[in-house]
């Protein structure tokens, strides 16, 4: 098992962390998911590759860096989108 950790940038509430953690939560392999929002990380548990969790936070709508630490500019809205989060 491998546990891999990304930096997502959008993730701004409750309902960011419940979609990015169901969305991960639904990739084949993954036996644990853990979302942080003050950190702005997601660590996936499991047997998943690295690229199709990254796949899986991406098409939930949000931004994802390869990196573990916190992004910069964590909340600021993704392109396309009017809030920053996925209620705006």
């Amino acid at each position: 098992m491998s546990v891999t950790t990304f930096r997502v940038r959008g993730m701004t509430c409750g309902h960011c962390v419940s979609t990015v953690q169901a969305a991960v939560g639904s990739v084949p392999g993954v036996s644990a998911v853990k979302v942080d929002l003050p950190s702005g990380t997601v660590t996936s548990t499991g047997t998943a590759s690295r690229d199709s969790v990254a796949q899986a936070i991406s098409q939930a709508g949000y931004d994802v860096d390869n990196e573990s630490s916190p992004p910069a500019d964590q909340g600021l809205p993704r392109a396309g989108q009017s809030g920053g989060c996925c209620c705006g």
